[in-house]
């Protein structure tokens, strides 16, 4: 890399260190620290904050996370595979418009986005209300239910499944196709042994960008599950708020590791990372 581009980096670097990887050092070390919030007066190392992964709360909160993530990224795959593909045989002029209508509402605050969802699914919302203004009534009330927690999901990660797939799909060869048609394969066939097997570079770059925030995301939850759904993101949430920061840094440290972990298979999977862009 030239030089002044080196030096370009800088401030980015120095930024990362501050907010990234003196945070991260600051909770390692308070895993094995043994201390009454963050003073120090009386601290002495212990091993004993391990036991926090032994608690049935924390089992819970790993064992509903694992679930509510892996539902929601199988459900966003098969969406996100069907809208990504479509979009790519589709014949519009201008493909990077749709999907950027697709991550048109990442644009907004999360927060807003989900308490606006939140809305809709309780009793009374403005939907509900405009429909019977036209003779139209129906019963909708799920927030608190972990369908509600669900559907936040996918509504909110669906764009992060749809972008790696179709930059996957869009960089392969058409020569391909054609041949496996001259071969004698149906249409069926040059997809699942041509054009599918091409494209997992963005089904697994994809599904881990969903699994992820699925898995520690707290805000979610939260919101939509009025405090009746436990996740693993809740319970360090919760953790931090009272204080109980060697238990919290334990958890979220074990999140970090696995974040990293997934970021290592995908370099590992697609080194150029092509579904990235």
């Amino acid at each position: 890399m030239n030089q002044s581009f080196k030096k370009l980096a800088t401030p980015y670097r120095i930024w990362l260190y501050i907010l990234a990887l003196f945070p991260i050092a600051v909770m390692f070390l308070l895993i094995f620290i043994n201390s009454e919030g963050i003073s120090l007066d009386e601290a002495y190392l212990t091993l004993d904050t391990f036991s926090t992964l032994k608690e049935p709360s924390t089992l819970e909160g790993f064992k509903n996370s694992f679930l509510f993530a892996s539902i929601a990224t199988i459900v966003c795959l098969l969406l996100g595979y069907i809208l990504a593909y479509s979009v790519f045989r589709s014949k519009f002029s201008n493909k990077f418009l749709v999907l950027t209508i697709f991550i048109l509402p990442m644009w907004s605050n999360l927060i807003l986005r989900i308490e606006a969802l939140g809305n809709v699914m309780e009793q009374h919302n403005i939907i509900q209300d405009i429909l019977a203004d036209v003779g139209i009534t129906y019963q909708l009330a799920i927030r608190g239910t972990s369908l509600a927690v669900l559907i936040g999901l996918i509504f909110t990660y669906l764009p992060f499944m749809i972008l790696p797939i179709y930059t996957a799909l869009e960089k392969i060869d058409y020569s391909l196709e054609e041949a496996a048609l001259d071969l004698g394969a149906t249409s069926t066939q040059k997809f699942w042994k041509v054009i599918f097997p091409l494209s997992l570079k963005g089904v697994v770059t994809g599904s881990i960008m969903v699994f992820l925030p699925c898995m520690s995301g707290f805000a979610i939850p939260k919101i939509l599950g009025d405090g009746n759904i436990l996740l693993i993101g809740n319970i360090i949430d919760q953790q931090f708020k009272t204080m109980m920061y060697n238990q919290g840094s334990l958890l979220a440290v074990i999140i970090i590791v696995a974040i990293l972990g997934s970021l290592f298979l995908i370099n590992k999977v697609d080194k150029e990372g092509e579904t990235l862009l």
